[in-house]
């Protein structure tokens, strides 16, 4: 018995034995695969999404700088941008840097539902290589820039991407696209670091891809190391406040925060949120394409929605508040040659909806809620003979007892500034006021006998 526990044993200590020298060879041939990887250049992957703005260019020459000044063998922009928003001469030095580079740099549309439409579909024209994956489309180009190395041309497809777009086989089959080692589309980022592979670009001959043998005895490709790059925290807030919906969204949310902290007591949170949103918003709308005639429309609106949003009632300025800031809205940017910067109908549907809620029912129901408070206390007031601070027609104010008071007359006769008046009633904190001189008489005075 005890002989066959024993053998058990050695059987079991053999066969550990043998599985632990099997995972040995294995983690050999991954590892001399994954240092054969290492030992190649890496390649930079850097991303460019949304607009291209200053940022986004400044980033695009940084990363060639940066790139040439290490041992990087090559550069991949990974786009996704519906445009630019830089002027023609910005774009003119951006295609130039990338003309000049003095290592290959390629541009991937990707990954799928990706596009590259205005200024940012002619970076894969300037570029050494270019390929999309599956799902993406380039197109709507513009006008075609001009370069030192002469006019930026996608071939047989220059004059249909103009103004239309096509899908990555499209272009492929057109010529638009520099990536022709690969018969089918690049769906995944490691299928243009492979595609890379071999080619001589620049005086340069890309190894991006390294060929080794596991335990087995199979054939393994790994591909070079990537470095992947984006915007810094701050540079990626202010690129997307500086989009589009975003800026709208942030800027008239802002103002109406502002304006609902001006009816609320104090400095509170939505004051300082609100001047966060207006200060992002206004960054972005100095980047982007802007009417300025659209923007004072837009200030002019809120000005006459807060008219009302103070009697605590919708009124005539709240409908013409309404009407102006729908016109400011669909008018606020104007078209640009380097990409599509108008607004969505569902970012517009949104804006309008959030004001009107705003003015129409939150904020004159807060003021409502904020003036509605007990009278007890204040009696002694009705009668009180005060001064008009300012013209009273309907509101104004009045100086009852060295006191400033919100007063609304009692009746339709305006009252003048420095004219002496009456309290006829109280209503919340507001005091009903009219003229001394024909105002009702006091009830006293009715009592005495004739």
């Amino acid at each position: 018995m005890h002989t066959q526990v024993s053998q058990k044993r050695t059987y079991a200590t053999v066969g550990m034995l043998v599985l632990m020298t099997v995972m040995m060879f294995v983690s050999a041939g991954s590892a001399r695969a994954q240092d054969d990887a290492i030992d190649l250049p890496p390649v930079d992957v850097v991303e460019v999404n949304g607009l291209i703005d200053e940022i986004v260019a400044h980033d695009i020459e940084q990363a060639i700088d940066r790139a040439e000044n290490s041992n990087s063998q090559a550069i991949i922009f990974q786009v996704n941008s519906h445009g630019s928003v830089v002027s023609t001469a910005r774009m003119t030095q951006l295609f130039e840097k990338i003309i000049n580079s003095k290592i290959p740099i390629g541009v991937w549309v990707g990954p799928t539902t990706a596009r590259a439409y205005g200024s940012a579909a002619q970076l894969l024209a300037v570029a050494d290589v270019s390929a999309m994956a599956d799902g993406t489309r380039i197109g709507k180009t513009g006008k075609l820039l001009s370069t030192s190395a002469g006019k930026i041309s996608f071939g047989d497809a220059s004059s249909k991407l103009l103004t239309s777009t096509l899908n990555s086989q499209q272009a492929k089959k057109l010529g638009a696209l520099k990536l022709t080692t690969a018969d089918e589309g690049v769906p995944v980022l490691r299928n243009m670091l492979l595609a890379l592979d071999g080619l001589t670009i620049k005086g340069k001959t890309l190894h991006t891809v390294v060929d080794a043998k596991d335990a087995n005895g199979q054939l393994v490709r790994d591909a070079a190391t990537t470095r992947f790059f984006k915007l810094g925290l701050v540079e990626r807030l202010l690129h997307t406040s500086a989009s589009p919906p975003v800026t709208y969204l942030l800027f008239i949310i802002g103002l109406a925060l502002l304006i609902f902290e001006f009816f609320t007591a104090g400095i509170g949170i939505a004051g300082v949120v609100g001047a966060i949103c207006v200060v992002l918003g206004s960054h972005g709308l100095a980047t982007l394409p802007l009417r300025g005639a659209s923007l004072v429309l837009m200030l002019i609106a809120m000005f006459a929605l807060a008219i009302d949003v103070q009697v605590g009632i919708p009124r005539f300025f709240t409908g013409l508040g309404l009407a102006l800031f729908i016109i400011s809205s669909v008018t606020l940017f104007r078209p640009s040659d380097g990409g599509d910067v108008r607004l969505s109908w569902l970012t517009l549907a949104s804006g309008v909806a959030a004001i009107s809620l705003a003015f129409v029912v939150g904020m004159p129901s807060m003021v409502r809620t904020r003036f509605a408070t007990p009278t007890i206390g204040r009696e002694w007031m009705i009668g009180s003979i005060g001064v008009a601070v300012g013209e009273i027609n309907p509101l104004g104010i009045v100086r009852i007892h060295d006191a400033n008071w919100r007063a609304r007359t009692n009746r339709s006769t305006p009252i003048n500034d420095g004219q002496e008046l009456k309290v006829a009633a109280i209503d919340g904190v507001t005091l009903e006021v009219e003229p001394l001189e024909g105002a009702a008489r006091d009830y006293r005075e009715m009592r005495k006998p004739k």
